[in-house]
């Protein structure tokens, strides 16, 4: 799922965020949402979160698991 639209994140969503460090290369980490810290309902780049292990980033692609 896209990380673009605010409606769509939220607390506990396992997500791959981009880093500020890592933007020229695109390297993505892994991590659970802590707090959303965009407040439009859309960014172009991605809804900034703050994971539960303090890193700070634009959300590139939300994580879905589907259970058999």
């Amino acid at each position: 799922m896209d990380g673009r639209t605010r409606s769509n994140i939220r607390p506990g969503l396992t997500v791959d965020i981009v880093l500020k460090a890592d933007q020229r290369t695109g390297k993505r980490t892994r991590g659970v949402v802590k707090d959303l810290l965009t407040n439009s309902p859309t960014h172009p780049h991605g809804i900034k979160v703050r994971l539960t292990n303090g890193q700070v980033g634009r959300v590139q692609e939300i994580i879905t698991t589907t259970n058999p």
